[in-house]
């Protein structure tokens, strides 16, 4: 588990970004067993409340499933996950429409560079 956490956003939303990131590029598949808590700060390197913290969470938000006696897993919840992908592409043009809103570039400019960086970047496999 590779997770570079910044500085900015609190540890507990960076470790649900990442796993939202794994669902939505299906590296970890519907009804999928997660780490336990603490194996998951231990991993992670993190407090393991914070571990607790990003499980409640991610609970709450539909995202993780846990029965008793039985270790947590990634819901099977198909509505559910199609949202994870959609809210993180949502979140990106957000991003995107405010950093470059301000310089007024005509619509089917940016659109046409968007386009280039974006094979190119899917080109190289990053």
């Amino acid at each position: 588990m590779d997770v570079k956490f910044n500085n900015r956003d609190p540890v507990y939303l960076q470790i649900i970004r990442y796993f939202k990131e794994k669902i939505a590029i299906g590296e970890l598949e519907p009804g999928e067993e997660i780490p336990s808590r603490r194996e998951l700060a231990n991993r992670m390197n993190v407090n393991p409340n914070t571990a607790q913290r990003a499980y409640k969470e991610m609970e709450e938000q539909g995202l993780i499933y846990t029965e008793r006696n039985h270790p947590s897993k990634i819901t099977t919840d198909t509505k559910t996950l199609g949202k994870v992908r959609e809210e993180l592409i949502i979140e990106a043009v957000n991003t995107f429409a405010t950093s470059v809103g301000s310089i007024k570039v005509p619509v089917e400019e940016l659109l046409d560079l968007v386009r280039a960086k974006y094979t190119a970047h899917v080109d190289k496999g990053d």
